[in-house]
């Protein structure tokens, strides 16, 4: 079946390949299945700057980004604006609305001209109402997930803090980045905070970790931009 998105987007919107059936959240359904999913979502075309949703409000909706770019923030009780995390096309948004919890704990902005495809939770429940065994692989997916995110926070508590911190910006310079004469720039600022929340540790630590980095060579910062030069020959 052809992707429906392609006419709603238009020729300004790069589009994945990735559809809302391959998510992993529907791996291993019937072709029939994915086929529902992605005959009954809803698509939604926005503009840079606007939000898909905000800290607060109900967990009603969740999205594949079909196309464009998606910055996660929160604002701490001081007032504090934090980037928690910046998501890509063929990426999902929203996996909140699968818990009890009854608000967004971030908000989510676009970054640039975006295309979502996805669900209501109305829309999702009457779904899984018509498919049961959506529900059910649901279920089991979600499990894995858990169990694959509790191995991998074990691994993150004992790891050396530069370690930590290189990989996660290695992981946005890959996704996000710019190739340059002197690596992979980084084309957005990411402060110490923002770093503390994608890392897990304090921000003295980070402080200590990107001195280190600069030191030994693995990133630049200069002009609120880091540039890692050794992503070219990675």
């Amino acid at each position: 079946m052809s992707c429906l998105c392609r006419e709603m987007a238009g020729d300004s919107i790069e589009l994945s390949p990735v559809c809302i059936g391959h998510l992993w959240v529907f791996r291993n359904l019937a072709p029939k299945d994915v086929k529902a999913l992605a005959v009954n979502a809803m698509r939604k075309k926005l503009e840079k700057g606007d939000s898909l949703f905000l800290q607060g409000d109900p967990t009603d909706e969740m999205f594949l980004i079909k196309g464009g770019r998606v910055k996660l923030t929160k604002v701490l009780e001081d007032g504090t604006e934090l980037t928690l995390d910046i998501r890509k096309a063929g990426d999902f948004v929203g996996e909140n609305m699968f818990s009890e919890e009854g608000e967004y704990p971030v908000s989510a902005y676009c970054l640039e001209d975006t295309l979502t495809c996805g669900f209501t939770r109305d829309q999702f429940e009457q779904l899984v109402l018509d498919h049961p065994q959506v529900g059910l692989q649901i279920i089991k997916n979600l499990s894995e997930r858990i169990s694959r995110l509790t191995s991998r926070m074990g691994s993150l508590a004992v790891s050396n803090i530069e370690d930590r911190l290189y990989r996660v910006l290695a992981n946005v310079a890959q996704e996000h980045g710019a190739k340059s004469a002197r690596g992979v720039v980084i084309q957005f600022p990411l402060t110490h905070e923002d770093l503390s929340f994608l890392t897990g540790a304090h921000r003295v630590s980070i402080t200590r970790a990107m001195k280190a980095l600069k030191s030994g060579g693995k990133i630049i910062h200069e002009d609120k931009r880091i540039i890692l030069p050794l992503l070219e020959s990675a």
